[in-house]
């Protein structure tokens, strides 16, 4: 028989985990931004400011959101489109060992989209 308990114990441990490594790409993004220095890739053709501006987001804003569970599946959106754009755009002619990790975290986003937050997040009080 299955736990309830153990399963929104491993949701919440999978989304803060998962968020928490995704903000270590994230946060030098946002640095970079609040800086002033707007310097970045355009790997979708609508200018390096609001590339960087899409990455801040995608990156740094909406997984602290999927950590405490706000708006989970509609916060995991943008972090799971920015790291299709990151393996399939920005590294698509790359080797599967580049792109790798930005398709660990695109299923893993993905996944959060379809399995929800768990019991354990602000969507559920």
């Amino acid at each position: 028989m299955k736990s309830p308990l153990l399963k929104d114990i491993g949701l919440v441990f999978f989304r803060i985990a998962i968020s928490g490594m995704m903000l270590t790409h994230g946060l030098p993004k946002f640095q970079k931004l609040i800086s002033g220095d707007f310097q970045f890739g355009d790997p979708i053709g609508i200018g390096a400011t609001p590339s960087l501006f899409l990455a801040v987001i995608g990156e740094f804003i909406c997984p602290i959101l999927v950590i405490i569970g706000f708006k989970t599946r509609l916060s995991a959106i943008p972090t799971a489109i920015t790291m299709a754009v990151a393996a399939f755009i920005a590294h698509g002619a790359d080797d599967f060992g580049t792109k790798e990790k930005a398709l660990l975290y695109l299923v893993s986003f993905i996944t959060i989209i379809l399995v929800g937050p768990g019991k354990f997040s602000v969507d559920r009080k």
